[in-house]
């Protein structure tokens, strides 16, 4: 299994920006599908964005689209989720996930054989 570190939480005001870093380890990152997840108290997890392994294909949830872009280094095996517009439905804690799958995104969690600890997300009003 790929060993995956989130980093880059925080608080921030409603309309402003965070950039959330996963970095991966102990296998060839390129090899994986990646995707970001949250989970906000007393919800379920849910999907936000995942991206090809060659970074050439993306997806991301509706309620994110516009605001959030997912992207990747493979040379330096880390992902990143630049939030802008932030808004207080966005706190939540988010997850980083890899996926070996010969699919191009994946959105459903039980597709990501590994995880991070999760990173904490807050925005204020």
């Amino acid at each position: 299994q790929v060993q995956l570190v989130e980093s880059g939480g925080g608080l921030v005001q409603a309309g402003g920006s965070l950039k959330l870093s996963c970095a991966a380890s102990g296998r060839t990152f390129s090899n994986y599908v990646m995707g970001w997840f949250r989970q906000a108290p007393g919800n379920e997890r849910e999907f936000v964005a995942a991206i090809s392994q060659d970074g050439g294909t993306t997806d991301c949830a509706d309620s994110v689209k516009g605001r959030f872009t997912i992207s990747r280094d493979n040379a330096k095996s880390t992902m990143f989720l630049q939030m802008n517009s932030l808004k207080p439905e966005d706190t939540a804690i988010y997850y980083c996930a890899a996926a070996m799958t010969f699919r191009a995104v994946v959105r459903t969690a039980p597709n990501y054989g590994s995880w991070g600890q999760g990173t904490q997300v807050t925005v204020s009003s």
